[in-house]
C-alpha cells in the first residue's frame, strides 16, 4: 500500500503535471489537445466516443479490511481482489508516466464542512479535469471530515480481462482501504461523478447522515423539497424552479442539521432542451460549461434534438450558473419529498399521496423505466427497480438507507408524493409522455403544501390516494384509467405492473408487515 501511494505522489509532483488550472486554462488545453471545440455560446463541446453512458457491469469494489463486512456484495457491488487492483493500478501509473502532460485538480465533495470529502483528480484529458472542477466543490477544504480520495482517470488505457480480473477493457475500481478510484477504457465523464457519489454513500451513513440520489430546492421561507429519481425522470428539470432556490440537482446528504449538496455543479440531460421549457438549464450552458455528445450545427449552435450520437446528451456546469441557486448549498430539513418515476407502461397515477409506510415501500422499490442512453445497450425504456432510486451507487445494504429515511420522515413530519413523469393514455409507443406543464403544476402544488388536506380518491390497484383536483391539470389526467381508450386493457396492464412490484419486493425479507401491506393490492 505504501509503495503504491508513494508512486501516486511521485506522479502528482512530476514535472509534466499541470496543477489546479483555472477554467480558461483547462478550456484552452482541451482545445489545443483536440479534445473539443467551443460552441457559439462558449461552452466546450466534447465527444465521449464509444461510451456515451455509464458502464455498471465494469464497476468493482476492492474487497479489503475496510469494505469486507460493510459492502452489500453482489451484481451492483462486484468484488475484486486487492492484488488485482494493485497490479492494475501499477500498470495505469506506468502508462500515465509516459504521457507528455497530465492534469491534477484539488476539489471536494459535501457542502457541509462537517461532512466534506477532499477529492484529488489525476486525469489524462484536460476536459475531464474541467468536468471535475465544475461538478465538484471548487475548494480544497482546510479541514475535511474525511481523509482525501484520489481519482485516477486514464481513458486510453485498456484492461486485459483475462489478467486483470475485469469484465472488459473498461474498468471503474473503488478501493476504500487505499482511498483510490481507478477508471480506464472509457471517456464518459459521468464515471468521475458517480464514483465519488458511491464513496459518499459509503462514508456518510457511518456519520448518521443519509446520502441520497435526489435533487433539492428551497423557497424563501426555508421550506425544502427533495426530488428522488433515476436519470431521465426529471430531477434536474423539476428542481430548477425559478420560484425556488436550487440546492443541487442530483446528490445530497440529510444530516441532523438539514440538507446539503454533495456537489458543486449540475449534470443535466439535454435531449430536446429548449429555453422555453427549461430556461435555467438552457442559459447555464455557456463559457465554463461542458456539453457531451451534442451534435453542433454549422454555426456551432447545439442541436439538442439530434440524437445521432446518443439520447444521453449531457451538460455539465457549476451550480452558480443557475441564477437562483442557494449558495452555500445548504438548507433546513425537508417539508416535502417527491419520488419521480417514468412509467413506460402508462398506468401509474401522475401524482399520488403516500403514507410513511407507502413511502418506505416505494423507496425500497425504486421503480422507473430505464430510459435510452443512460447506460450502454439500452435503446428503449425498460422497467426496472432500483432500490432507493440509486441502487448502482449504494455500497451498503439498501435497508440501511431505507431505515434512515423512514425515521427522518417521521421525525420531521414530511409529506411524500409519488409522481409519474412517464407515459399517459397508453404504454410507450402508444400513449404520450406526460406534459411537462402538468407535471410542474402538480409538483408546485405538492411542494407549496397545497395538497396536504385536499380531497383524494383511492386507486384500487396501486393502493395510493390520488388528488381529485389540482389547478392547472385536467381532472381526467389525474386518474390514469380515464386516459386510456380501453379501460379494461388499462386494468390488465396495471395489475401486471402491480405484480412486478410485489415480486420485486419479496427480496426485502426484513421489511415490516405494515410496509409490505402498503404496496399494491393485487392478489
Amino acid at each position: 500500500m505504501a509503495t503504491t501511494l508513494l508512486k501516486i505522489e511521485e506522479l502528482i509532483n512530476g514535472a509534466d503535471m499541470l496543477r489546479n488550472l483555472t477554467v480558461p486554462e483547462l478550456v484552452e488545453e482541451a482545445i489545443q489537445n483536440g479534445e473539443g471545440v467551443l460552441t457559439k455560446d462558449g461552452a466546450l463541446s466534447v465527444s465521449t466516443g464509444a461510451f456515451t453512458g455509464r458502464s455498471p457491469k465494469d464497476k468493482f469494489v476492492v474487497q479489503d479490511e475496510v469494505s469486507n463486512n460493510l459492502v452489500d456484495w453482489g451484481k451492483v457491488n462486484q468484488p475484486i481482489a486487492e492484488e488485482k487492483f494493485s497490479a492494475l493500478l501499477d500498470k495505469v501509473l506506468d502508462h500515465l508516466e509516459k504521457k507528455d502532460k497530465l492534469y491534477y485538480l484539488e476539489a471536494s465533495a459535501g457542502a457541509d464542512e462537517h461532512y466534506t470529502l477532499p477529492v484529488r483528480a489525476i486525469t489524462e484529458y484536460a476536459w475531464h479535469s474541467l468536468f471535475a472542477k465544475q461538478l465538484f466543490l471548487r475548494e480544497w477544504p482546510t479541514k475535511g471530515a474525511f481523509d482525501p480520495f484520489t481519482v485516477i482517470y486514464a481513458p486510453s488505457y485498456k484492461a486485459d480481462p483475462a489478467v486483470d480480473g475485469t469484465n472488459s477493457e473498461t474498468f471503474i475500481l473503488v478501493s476504500f482501504a487505499k482511498r483510490t478510484i481507478l477508471i480506464g477504457g472509457t471517456e464518459y465523464g459521468g464515471e468521475i461523478k458517480k464514483s465519488i457519489f458511491s464513496v459518499m454513500n459509503f462514508l456518510l451513513p457511518e456519520q448518521n447522515v443519509l446520502s441520497m440520489h435526489c435533487s433539492a430546492n428551497v423557497n424563501d421561507a426555508n421550506e425544502t423539497a427533495l426530488f428522488f429519481g433515476l436519470s431521465g425522470t426529471g430531477k434536474t428539470t423539476l428542481s430548477a424552479d425559478p420560484e425556488r432556490h436550487l440546492i443541487g440537482d442530483d446528490e445530497h446528504g440529510w444530516s441532523p442539521d438539514g440538507v446539503f449538496n454533495i456537489e458543486g455543479g449540475c449534470y443535466a440531460k439535454t435531449i430536446n432542451l429548449s429555453r422555453k421549457n427549461e430556461p435555467q438549464i438552457y442559459d447555464a450552458i455557456r463559457f465554463g460549461s461542458l456539453i457531451e455528445n451534442v451534435v453542433l450545427n454549422e454555426d456551432r449552435t447545439p442541436d439538442y434534438k439530434n440524437i445521432s450520437l446518443t439520447e444521453n446528451t449531457r451538460a455539465a456546469y457549476p451550480i452558480e450558473f443557475i441564477d437562483n441557486a442557494m449558495l452555500p448549498s445548504r438548507a433546513g430539513h425537508p417539508n416535502t419529498i417527491v419520488f419521480l418515476t417514468a412509467d413506460a407502461y402508462g398506468v401509474l397515477p401522475p401524482i399520488s399521496k403516500l403514507t410513511k409506510e407507502q413511502a418506505m415501500y416505494h423507496f425500497l422499490s425504486g421503480y422507473t423505466s430505464k430510459l435510452a442512453g443512460t447506460e450502454r445497450g439500452v435503446t428503449e425504456p425498460q422497467a426496472t427497480f432500483s432500490t432507493c432510486f440509486g441502487s448502482p451507487f449504494l455500497p451498503l445494504a439498501p435497508e440501511r438507507y431505507a431505515d434512515m429515511l423512514g425515521k427522518l420522515i417521521e421525525q420531521h413530519d414530511v409529506d411524500v408524493y409519488l409522481v409519474n413523469t412517464g407515459w399517459t393514455g397508453g404504454a410507450y409507443g402508444e400513449g404520450s409522455r406526460m406534459k411537462l406543464a402538468y407535471t410542474r403544476a402538480m409538483v408546485n402544488a405538492a411542494v407549496n403544501g397545497q395538497l396536504r388536506d385536499v380531497e383524494t380518491m383511492k386507486h384500487d390497484i396501486f393502493n395510493v390516494e390520488i388528488p381529485v383536483a389540482i389547478e392547472g391539470v385536467p381532472s381526467d389526467v389525474l386518474n390514469p384509467r380515464d386516459t386510456w381508450s380501453d379501460p379494461a386493457r388499462y386494468d390488465v396492464e396495471a395489475k401486471a405492473l402491480a405484480m412486478k412490484f410485489k415480486e420485486n419486493f419479496t427480496r426485502f425479507t426484513k421489511a415490516s408487515e405494515s410496509v409490505i401491506a402498503a404496496g399494491p393490492l393485487v392478489i
